[in-house]
């Protein structure tokens, strides 16, 4: 079993993570993995999915020739962009935990993904371990619709399987996906003084409240989940608001399942609308709703049997792991790559709270995982 050198995986992981990388914000980061992944024998190039997304840079694309030339190709991929609030990251190091100090995220979602990518580059070239091609490729814009790998140019990807480490659940890899479809409510009111006349309007926010109470949201079953993430309206305390803007989201990983949500998000809506009016010297006035619906990302279904699943599952069991596939509730990039015609799976990495600033990470799951990996491209190889 090839060994990991962990403190320079951990020491990258924190040099990583203090680096600002908010999507659409990703140059430097993109700047300081292209100079590690090029000390460790890549090619670099950049796509130009920055400019079809209004970003500071494209997709970072490494090319490692491999020493058996034969062989597939292999893919491994992370992003590179981190949610808010996720500037000036002061990273606490506890041993092996790695925490946030409580004001921003960790960002191990998902430096540690390209810190395991990183390092496992460096051990195939000191160890001087045979290998095939690789294709290394850390995305943009994943935290906000998956743009990065949405944009990525396949044109310049040798490689049709792979993985991508952007996983909460060490153990698990990930081979199913949710569809996901953003919803926009928009509800009109009538506007009135709230204090002289409140009779006179009608409160968009008390028929949005009135919607959200009625609405299933959180965990709808073991394949749904549903959200309403922002609210934006009214203008002053004392004035009744005329118009609320209300966005979410539903994701399942049944297709029955995603549309019977948004139906029943979108019929929430509508009753509570339907409802409210006013007549007001003769005249009656009623609330209005527009509303949109669209998808965010298509589902991900690989079968247990996959080759590159169960050479994950071989790769783990010579290092004395156990991997099992499984299901997730989380989009990654590997949904669009899937959906695109390579075959992706999302292996665990160890990130726990993420998208929280209680976010955490113990360094030994990223060493497992890097281990995982070289032993998988060994495997790799002696497909020819």
């Amino acid at each position: 079993m090839a060994a990991i050198n962990n403190e320079r995986l951990k020491q990258l992981f924190l040099e990583l993570v203090r680096i600002d990388s908010l999507s659409r914000r990703e140059r430097e980061v993109a700047l300081r993995l292209q100079r590690e992944v090029e000390s460790a024998g890549a090619v670099c190039r950049y796509d130009g999915a920055g400019d079809r997304v209004r970003g500071n840079t494209g997709n970072l694309i490494g090319k490692v020739k491999g020493t058996l030339p034969q062989a597939p190709a292999l893919l491994l991929a992370a992003h590179m962009d981190t949610v808010a609030p996720g500037e000036g990251i002061k990273p606490i190091v506890e041993g092996d935990i790695i925490r946030t100090d409580g004001s921003t995220v960790l960002g191990g979602d998902d430096k540690s993904g390209c810190a395991i990518i990183c390092e496992v580059l460096h051990q195939l070239r000191e160890q001087n371990i045979a290998h095939g091609p690789l294709d290394i490729v850390f995305t943009i814009c994943e935290e906000i619709g998956l743009q990065g790998a949405r944009n990525l140019d396949l044109s310049l990807i040798d490689a049709k399987e792979g993985l991508t480490y952007d996983s909460d659940s060490p153990g698990l890899l990930i081979v199913r996906a949710p569809s996901a479809a953003s919803v926009r409510f928009r509800v009109k009111g009538l506007e009135a003084h709230a204090g002289v006349s409140p009779e006179r309007g009608i409160s968009a926010i008390k028929i949005a409240a009135n919607a959200i109470a009625a609405m299933r949201l959180g965990r709808i079953d073991d394949e749904t989940t549903a959200n309403l993430g922002v609210i934006e309206g009214g203008r002053a305390i004392n004035v009744v608001p005329s118009e609320v803007i209300v966005r979410g989201e539903a994701r399942s990983r049944s297709a029955a399942g995603l549309q019977s949500q948004v139906d029943h998000m979108v019929a929430c809506f509508k009753e509570a609308v339907a409802g409210a009016s006013v007549l007001i010297e003769g005249k009656r006035f009623e609330a209005e709703l527009d509303y949109a619906v669209h998808p965010s990302y298509d589902g991900m279904n690989i079968s247990n049997d996959a080759p590159i699943v169960r050479r994950v599952i071989e790769a783990a069991r010579r290092t004395g792991r156990v991997i099992e596939p499984a299901g997730t509730g989380g989009g990654c990039d590997a949904n669009i790559l899937n959906r695109r015609g390579l075959v992706v799976a999302n292996l665990g990495t160890g990130m726990r709270d993420i998208h929280t600033v209680r976010e955490w990470l113990d360094a030994r799951d990223m060493s497992a995982t890097a281990e995982v990996t070289l032993e998988l491209i060994k495997l790799q190889s002696e497909v020819l």
